[in-house]
């Protein structure tokens, strides 16, 4: 009996490890820290997409779900964080790409890849959902038309 509540006190420890954001500091576009810890805090739900400025996938993604994000805002309090793993010249093609398409998300950069390893994640496009209480309730790999309808499901 000792051993089951063992193996489930570690089996819950690890589920609880994964609900929580890493400990990293980034970036954002005008040069302010932000540590995506605290992003698991504000109580709302929160997006977080990793992208880079030459990932076509990435790109129609951002677009699809532009056309959304405003009503989700709005109407469920849903913040968007897009993380660009750009590296280092690349990255000051981020601003002007996020300032043309007249996107309103949060933008942070992740130069070195400190959150994008953090995440594990291994390709691009991949979005998380955190719901209010900061648990991660999404985790999706690429983009396939259609996919940003299956989003608004995750945000209650």
């Amino acid at each position: 009996m000792k051993k089951l509540v063992l193996f489930l006190f570690m089996a819950l420890s690890a589920l609880s490890s994964w609900a929580a954001l890493p400990d990293v500091t980034l970036r954002d576009i005008d040069g302010h820290e932000i540590n995506v810890a605290s992003l698991a805090q504000t109580g709302k739900p929160v997006i977080i997409s990793f992208f880079a400025t030459w990932c076509k996938p990435c790109m129609r993604e951002l677009k699809a779900v532009h056309e959304l994000y405003p009503d989700w805002h709005d109407d469920l309090g849903v913040e968007m964080y897009i993380v660009s793993v750009d590296q280092g010249q690349d990255t000051h093609k981020v601003k002007p790409l996020v300032d043309g398409n007249g996107w309103e998300y949060h933008v942070l950069l992740d130069p070195n890849g400190a959150f994008k390893r953090a995440m594990n994640v291994q390709s691009i496009p991949h979005m998380f959902i955190l719901d209010r209480n900061g648990n991660i309730v999404y985790n999706h790999v690429g983009y396939t038309e259609g996919d940003e309808a299956q989003i608004g499901t995750y945000l209650k």
